[in-house]
């Protein structure tokens, strides 16, 4: 039997070890053994036992068993420790699976049994003197590559085989093997002849019955045997010659070789060589000797052709390394390797290959003049060295040109019921914007395709201009990309760097189209009216070409140099004040504005889609919280008075919050009063519940619980449907203390149904309120007129007060307060010319404005204001002081008047007009030319209004002035 025994110990080891050969065999062992003078020099193997095992990764291996087992040994006459039984006397053996490669009779091989059952099994077995069990080769799957490593995880899976699926996976032959050790879930086998399965006999752990398999006979003197096992023994000696590795195998079996037979000479070769699993399986399963070697003589004939290929690699490379480029020879020789094996390609040939697969599905929809530039790029790709930076240059222009989306285009959906019911789900009211929208969509399905536009959608922040383009995107079934141009100051961002340039990147649309994979995606460009202007130059003039629907259809980046088709790019862009972007980009886009929403439709978006939102990211149910709409209507109007709803949610989100921490404070408080409940039911048997009764101390949170319910102590649960609180703390103390201490321990119940927020209780979520009423007066006094304003913030209203400083001959001037800017100043001295000649026209009697000093100030003076609006309530304050008449009740007008009494148009309608009905005014006075506006408006911003049109300031001077009856001071 053949036994492989550290070759550094065994001159310490018992004399018995080293047999020599038999004398029948002495021919052939001298030849073999000769093997082992070739390596005389390299005596000490490191003290290690040598086997054909298995790791992790498939390979063989050397493994070093550690020399414990040899000092176990050293009293008993071979490696392999004899037992009573003998091996042949078992014909019922526990099975081990082997998953990388079989055990040959004669080797060492370590196993890993997680299995507990079966490493039990095992234990038993050592310790019963019969240390002996079956290693089977496992099949692979039936999909499974045998050529291919089993990863970790397939390993995983082989561990959890269990009873009649591990017996049919098992191979039928294996080897009888002898357990050496057992260390923790390592076993250590040791291989002694060939078995056979024949019945399973127990699942759990796997036992099987086998056969003992013997070698057919033959005949020692056969010449063709002989002729074989030379030829395995010469091709033994030429792999010797490059690989010292199997130096070490070979030196070790000629020093310990027992009795030599060519049956021992097949299974070392089998055992050493690389081959896969199925074929050293094959070897084991053989028991003709002769094909067993003609199989053995294959696999060492492979091993030798792997030398000869090792060999000339290395010869290859040792010409090719100079003094400096010697710390790369494991890299080169690792590369080589992988080239002779056709694993890898090198990188020039794997880059192109990688681009044309790229280009490849794409290539009958993309433009001629794009395929040529490829493919020159392509030609110059191979020309040039891999270590030149032009290279790296024209590698990364490759990998953007191929990974453009060239003619691909998604599906747009053209479906307008589809569009109308996302446009809804997402926004309340903007009814103009999503009519413009449906609109678009319209014109596409009519034509069968959309071509690209651009629109701008203007208003105040948080009205919802962003994610009204996300709602597009998706009605349209386009791809969305999104990015910011506020602030951008370099033209670079938008246009791209030049190629020469160290870091150069491509522009902003260069990447969206890269990013999104279609040549016809949404693109919202944020904050178009903050662009910045720097050194690099003016990004919105770069932004003409991009949003010029005649110019970029070939738009030309810098980067890329070649031009790209945008003309079905959808962009929208969005904008707080339109006047703060250059003329010539707001011409190239269709301005859609976003005025704000109204009280009633702030109402709506809170109840239908902010509450709901928020109360689902703060994890409270439904029926826990109220939030009633008195209480939405005052943190509508005294907190959140802006335009947009983004302040609205924030303090929606503040109220929840709040909540959030009361509910899990009561819900901590009643686990521990529950707690404690169940700890003093043993009191609560001694005490007379007609006591318990009298004494218990029901409570309601008044402010925070709405319906709660005193319940008495004799009530079921099951009546409660809500969270109560149990008994308090003081359970120790005796009925017989005074009546004080008998309240502190009472129990008290708390029947929780809901929180409710309601105004009377909103300060204590959001603090006092931020806006107070913007009606100062309830009845304007003389010389104080209301005006409407328009802010970026939403509309407002706005008082206008004119005062008497003091009187005499020739005085007559006009002083201005109020932070008030110059167009504001110019109106403010053309209110005064005009309202001079209005009441020397009406009372030329009376001399106010010539010998009066006036002093005109507009409140909020921390405020800046500015704008052609104010030029008729001006007019009107002043003339309502020279004539001691106060103006009607519930008027605001705006207006710019010119010297000759004419009203202008004025901006932002449906802003000052929702400014006016929050300061519950009926009566407003609007520019005729103002009248489509106003028309235009929803019903429910109009509805209660008295509006009055005029062009001309008597007729504002009538209204304000004319009928003295309504003039009544309530």
């Amino acid at each position: 039997m053949l036994k492989l025994i550290a070759s550094s110990r065994i001159h310490r080891m018992h004399p018995t070890l080293l047999r020599p050969a038999h004398d029948s065999a002495s021919p052939l062992l001298r030849v073999f053994g000769s093997l082992g003078g070739l390596s005389r020099r390299n005596t000490d193997v490191g003290g290690r036992y040598f086997f054909c095992s298995d790791s992790g990764n498939g390979s063989d291996q050397v493994v070093d068993a550690g020399f414990q087992a040899a000092e176990e040994s050293q009293s008993k006459a071979s490696a392999i420790v004899p037992t009573y039984p003998r091996p042949e006397d078992y014909l019922t053996v526990l099975a081990l699976p082997l998953i990388h490669r079989p055990l040959f009779p004669g080797f060492y091989m370590p196993v890993f049994v997680k299995d507990p059952k079966l490493l039990a099994a095992l234990q038993e077995s050592r310790e019963r003197q019969a240390p002996y069990a079956g290693a089977f080769l496992l099949k692979d799957e039936a999909e499974a590559d045998p050529s291919v490593i089993s990863s970790s995880d397939t390993d995983k899976n082989v561990y959890d085989l269990k009873g009649k699926e591990l017996f049919n996976r098992l191979h039928e032959v294996g080897t009888l093997a002898q357990i050496s050790s057992i260390h923790g879930d390592q076993v250590i086998l040791i291989g002694h002849r060939r078995l056979r399965i024949t019945e399973m006999v127990s699942e759990d752990p796997l036992t099987v019955k086998v056969d003992h398999l013997k070698d057919k006979t033959y005949n020692k003197d056969d010449d063709i045997i002989k002729a074989t096992s030379f030829e395995v023994i010469s091709t033994l000696r030429d792999v010797l010659k490059t690989s010292s590795l199997w130096r070490d195998h070979v030196q070790t079996y000629t020093k310990h070789i027992g009795d030599f037979t060519y049956p021992r000479l097949a299974d070392f070769g089998a055992a050493i060589s690389g081959a896969n699993k199925l074929q050293c399986q094959q070897v084991l399963e053989e028991l003709d000797v002769y094909k067993r070697l003609k199989l053995t003589l294959e696999l060492v004939k492979k091993e030798m052709e792997i030398s000869k290929i090792q060999e000339s690699i290395a010869k290859a490379i040792e010409e090719k390394i100079s003094g400096e480029q010697r710390r790369y020879l494991l890299n080169e020789q690792l590369k080589a390797i992988k080239k002779e094996l056709g694993l890898e390609t090198d990188d020039k040939t794997a880059l192109t290959g990688k681009f044309r697969e790229r280009i490849e599905p794409k290539r009958e929809k993309c433009p001629p003049h794009i395929l040529q530039v490829i493919d020159e790029e392509l030609a110059k790709l191979q020309l040039l060295e891999a270590s030149s930076s032009e290279f790296s240059v024209t590698r990364n222009y490759l990998d953007w040109l191929t990974a453009l989306p060239w003619g691909e285009y998604s599906d747009e959906n053209f479906d307008v019921t589809r569009a109308q019911k996302i446009l809804d789900e997402d926004h309340y009211g903007l009814t103009d914007v999503k009519e413009r929208i449906l609109e678009f969509i319209a014109v596409g399905k009519l034509r069968g395709t959309s071509q690209g536009k651009i629109i701008c959608l203007s208003g105040p922040p948080g009205v919802g201009k962003t994610s009204i383009g996300r709602s597009v995107a998706r009605a349209l079934n386009r791809k969305f990309f999104r990015f910011s141009v506020g602030g951008l100051a370099d033209v670079a961002e938008i246009k791209g760097h030049r190629r020469t340039y160290i870091g150069a990147m491509p522009g902003k649309m260069v990447q969206c189209l890269k990013n999104v994979g279609t040549s016809n995606p949404l693109v919202l460009i944020d904050e178009i009216d903050k662009l910045g202007r720097g050194h690099a130059g003016d990004p919105a003039s770069a932004l003409l070409e991009l949003l010029d629907p005649e110019q970029n259809a070939n738009f030309l980046d810098h980067y890329l140099d070649v031009p790209i088709d945008l003309s079905k790019v959808l962009f929208v862009c969005t904008a707080n004040v339109v006047e703060m972007i250059p003329n010539p980009l707001l011409d190239r886009m269709e301005v859609v504005a976003i005025a704000g929403y109204i009280t009633d439709e702030k109402m709506h978006i809170a109840r239908d889609y902010l509450e709901k939102t928020t109360r689902e990211a703060c994890g409270i149910k439904p029926e826990q919280v109220e939030v009633t709409d008195a209480a939405l209507l005052s943190l509508i109007e005294n907190y959140c008075r802006e335009a947009g709803v983004r302040n609205l949610q924030k303090h929606i989100e503040k109220i929840y919050r709040k909540i959030a921490l009361q509910l899990v404070r009561q819900g901590e408080i009643i686990d521990a009063t529950v707690c404690s409940a169940q700890s003093m039911e043993p009191m609560k048997d001694k005490v007379d519940s007609d006591e318990l009764t009298l004494d218990t101390v029901q409570k309601e949170n008044s402010e925070l619980v709405e319906g709660s319910d005193t319940k008495k102590a004799g009530e079921t649960c099951d009546a409660v449907e809500e969270v109560q609180t149990g008994l308090s703390s003081d359970q120790s103390q005796s009925l017989e203390v005074s009546k004080e201490s008998e309240e502190d321990k009472d129990i008290e119940t708390k029947t929780i149904e809901k929180v409710l927020v309601d105004k009377s209780n909103l300060t204590d979520f959001v603090g006092k309120p931020v806006f107070h009423a913007e009606r100062i007066y309830d009845q304007t006094p003389v010389g104080v007129v209301m005006g409407l304003a328009w802010t970026a913030m939403g509309g407002s209203t706005l008082y206008i007060e004119t005062t008497f400083v003091e009187e005499g001959e020739g005085k007559g001037t006009l002083h201005l307060t109020g932070q008030l800017g110059d167009v504001m100043k110019e109106s403010a001295q053309i209110a005064h010319t005009v309202a001079r000649a209005i009441l020397l026209e009406k009372k030329p009697e009376n001399p106010f404005f010539a010998n009066s000093k006036l002093h005109l100030h507009v409140p909020a003076g921390a405020t800046p204001k500015d704008g052609p609006s104010a030029g008729c309530t001006m007019t009107t304050s002043l003339l309502s002081l020279a004539m001691k008449k106060p103006v009607k009740k519930d008027l605001a007008m705006t207006g710019e008047v010119t010297l000759t009494g004419k009203i202008l148009p004025i901006g932002g309608v449906k802003e000052k007009t929702i400014a006016a009905r929050r300061s519950e005014v009926r009566t407003i006075i609007f520019p005729s030319a103002n009248r489509r506006d106003f028309d235009e408006l929803a019903p429910n911003v109009k509805e209660g209004l008295d509006v009055h049109f005029v062009d001309d300031y008597m007729q504002i001077f009538n209204l304000a002035f004319g009928d003295e009856q309504s003039q009544n001071i309530k």
